[in-house]
């Protein structure tokens, strides 16, 4: 049975629900008031920032590195741009397919496939990679025509580095590489990671490394506004960037030439230096290595044939490699004698040909010996027997102690890195190194092969370089240094590199005479006579062979083996009288001194201080731009 209702209920309950509806209403709109206010007022900033955000990206702006050139302007290291063509993986669906298109339009050779898969192991999915540098302008032209086809690739222009003068000098200029998750690392400690948005490389090695905080320089940004889709509609406002400071070195670039034909297809090193302020004016490892190689990402195949070659070219034998110094050792041996009271200049030995010690003959190199040897003579003639004594007599903790004082078995503390310690022997040196107590226990026969340079002895050539700067200058050690001055790239005002003087050795002046005397007569009358024959000007040297292959005995040949033959030595420093340039030379099995050492080091001798080139180089670089136990002779 249905309920008649009459029109005045029937009015009250549209009028009930018109009140509910008209509460949610406003309910509702209560509740949009709130949350418009909350949104526009409350969190005004944080939205408008957001927006702002949307509406404006900031794109870095990368500096220009700075430039490294030598201390006559000759360039070596600059920048140019060009083009790349570059893949973000992770935007690419088909990375095969896409290459295979892109090299109808652009030349991709198996190595940039291979250098391509190298940097992708390396780097994230999302970043892009270089899949071909330095686009011909014919090139890019195609690639534009056809960019529609292919997303996730694009066309960059970007500025590279240039190393124009190829291999010389490129242990110490080093090289560029793409920033790799050890160098992110590197850059977050540092914490210069805004620095570094937008930028590719860094330095991976030599200056370039050493120095990368001068050359990198500061990063700028540029305000985009851009709209819905990403793209640039205009830009707001630049804050220019500032391009990396120049490095102005104290090194010679031609001298560095001299120094590496010299060499020829041998092996070695050299470094040179000026005694009065630390300033390496050539150093010199051969074989070298071709920077530019690393740039763009070296290809495997250079990379196994560097890496896997027998000589060793990326190894910087002038600060890495350690060797016996043979007697280059002796004048030092010789000056701690007298700055200890061991002996004086005038006594002397009579040297039958050997040295007996505890049963055991150490073979002079000179059957029969040298007969009456002072310290003169023992330097000049290089008599082995007169240091073997010495060293006896003097014990290995005070050759320690003296020798320690000229740089040896320590780091220099040169500008750029990857500098050995080398070897100075002592007893506590020998705890050190070895484990075993049997091994731990020095010998005295060890004491007496130290004594002219062989035993346990290991230097690298900017110690011995250094050692015989210092003695050049009459005792001030200077730290060595390769840049001479920081230029700013904007307004060309230079910061000097001064001259550090580490310290002082207490050496009388009439012992530091003694030694220069006899050494310049290894160049007058001794073993380095040949070498310096008709030298207008008067050199101090001193020739030395290093043993690497024990002979047991038998008589040395230049018929061994090539890698088992003698290391050559030679050091000097010149003018006698006045020395503005020290230098050691080493050349690897290259087996007597004065044969094979000493002749590079007239060469560099009669370049550096009368100007004279050897055949085969000319005078200027064409295109260079200027800008701011048993032991063999002697």
């Amino acid at each position: 049975m249905s309920v008649i209702r009459t029109p005045e209920q029937e009015l009250a309950r549209f009028r009930a629900r018109l009140a509910v509806a008209g509460v949610v209403a406003v309910v509702c709109f209560g509740l949009l008031v709130a949350r418009f206010f909350y949104l526009q007022v409350l969190r005004y900033d944080y939205y408008s920032t957001r927006a702002e955000d949307n509406r404006i990206s900031l794109v870095p702006v990368v500096p220009n590195r700075g430039l490294i050139v030598d201390r006559n302007g000759t360039v070596l290291a600059r920048n140019y741009s060009a083009y790349t063509l570059e893949i973000t993986p992770s935007k690419v669906a088909d990375l095969e397919a896409t290459i295979e298109a892109l090299s109808a339009l652009v030349d991709i050779q198996p190595k940039d496939r291979k250098r391509l898969r190298k940097l992708m192991d390396e780097s994230k999915s999302f970043e892009s990679l270089p899949i071909r540098n330095r686009l011909s302008d014919e090139e890019v032209a195609r690639f534009i025509a056809q960019r529609y086809r292919f997303p996730g690739v694009e066309l960059k222009a970007r500025l590279f580095r240039d190393y124009p003068m190829g291999s010389f000098g490129s242990h110490i200029i080093g090289y560029i590489g793409r920033i790799n998750d050890r160098d992110l690392e590197r850059i977050e400690e540092n914490e210069d990671s805004a620095n570094y948005r937008g930028t590719d490389h860094i330095g991976k090695a030599g200056l370039e490394k050493s120095y990368e905080r001068e050359l990198h320089g500061t990063t700028g940004f540029e305000e985009v506004e851009v709209d819905s889709g990403g793209r640039a509609v205009r830009a707001l406002r630049r804050t220019p960037a500032i391009p990396g400071n120049n490095l102005i070195l104290t090194v010679d670039l031609k001298l560095q030439e001299v120094v590496e034909k010299a060499f020829g297809n041998r092996r070695g090193a050299l470094v040179a230096i000026e005694p009065g302020s630390g300033g390496v004016l050539a150093l010199v490892s051969v074989p070298t290595f071709d920077p530019n190689l690393f740039v763009d990402g070296i290809a495997p195949q250079d990379w196994e044939e560097l890496n896997n070659s027998p000589d060793h070219p990326m190894v910087n034998r002038a600060l890495n490699g350690a060797y016996p110094p043979g007697s280059t050792f002796k004048p030092f041996m010789a000056l701690a004698a007298l700055m200890s009271g061991k002996r004086t200049p005038s006594q002397a030995i009579s040297d039958p040909g050997y040295f007996d010690f505890g049963g055991h003959h150490f073979r002079d190199d000179k059957a029969g010996g040298h007969g009456y040897v002072d310290m003169y003579r023992s330097i000049v003639q290089s008599c082995d027997t007169y240091y073997y004594r010495l060293a006896n007599d003097m014990g290995i903790d005070l050759i320690a102690s003296q020798l320690g004082q000229f740089g040896f078995g320590s780091r220099t503390g040169i500008d750029i890195e990857g500098e050995s310690t080398g070897v100075l022997p002592s007893p506590e040196w020998k705890r050190r190194r070895f484990k075993k107590p049997e091994q731990q226990k020095w010998f005295g026969g060890e004491t007496i092969s130290i004594g002219i340079g062989q035993g346990y002895n290991a230097y690298t050539m900017i110690q011995l370089a250094h050692a015989t700067a210092t003695v050049a200058a009459g005792g001030v050690m200077y730290k060595p240094h390769l840049v001479k001055y920081i230029e700013n790239a904007r307004d060309g005002v230079r910061r000097v590199i001064e001259p550090q003087p580490i310290k002082t050795i207490p050496i009388k002046p009439e012992h530091i005479e003694t030694i220069r005397r006899a050494m310049v007569g290894v160049n007058r009358e001794g073993t380095g006579a040949r070498a310096f024959a008709g030298a207008p000007y008067q050199a101090a040297g001193k020739t030395g062979t290093a043993q690497v292959f024990s002979l047991k005995g038998a008589k040395y040949s230049s018929r061994i083996s090539e890698r088992l033959r003698d290391h050559a030595l030679f050091i000097a420093f010149a003018p006698a009288d006045k020395p503005t340039i020290a230098l050691a030379v080493l050349v690897e099995n290259g087996g007597f001194g004065a044969e094979s050492a000493a002749p590079i080091a007239r060469q560099v001798l009669d370049y550096y201080l009368l100007g004279k080139l050897p055949a085969g180089i000319a005078p200027e670089y064409p295109g260079a731009e200027g800008s701011t136990g048993d032991s063999a002779g002697d």
